[in-house]
């Protein structure tokens, strides 16, 4: 059964930096791609990264150059690293998983989902 667990998020200033985490369990870690998604209140949900098992990593425009995605599988975890955070990256993260190589930052096409970590931003 795959479970996934983010940790992590909290409150800072704006230009501040939190970092992420996704506990997952229950398979092979190697063998799965993992993403992070955001949504706001009132808006969708949206992708802010993806590392595929194998290949590139991906990231939205607005992730791009102040976000990292990274994983170590021998802790069988998935970290965000967020950078220079700005009053709009305030959001409830989730992670995802997908069996096999997937990039997409489409959230329907992401199956297994953790429950979520708090960010906000403050200006």
């Amino acid at each position: 059964q795959v479970q996934l667990v983010e940790s992590g998020g909290g409150s800072v200033q704006a230009g501040g930096s939190l970092r992420l985490s996704c506990a997952a369990s229950g398979y092979n870690f190697r063998d799965y791609s993992m993403a992070w998604f955001r949504q706001a209140p009132g808006k969708e949900r949206e992708g802010v990264a993806s590392i595929p098992k194998f290949g590139l990593t991906r990231y939205s425009d607005s992730a791009e150059g102040r976000f990292i995605i990274y994983r170590d599988s021998a802790k069988n975890t998935l970290y965000l690293q967020m950078n220079n955070l700005k009053p709009d990256d305030t959001a409830m993260y989730y992670c995802a998983a997908e069996e096999g190589v997937r990039s997409s930052l489409i959230s329907g096409l992401w199956t297994y989902w953790g429950q979520g970590t708090q960010v906000t931003v403050a200006s």
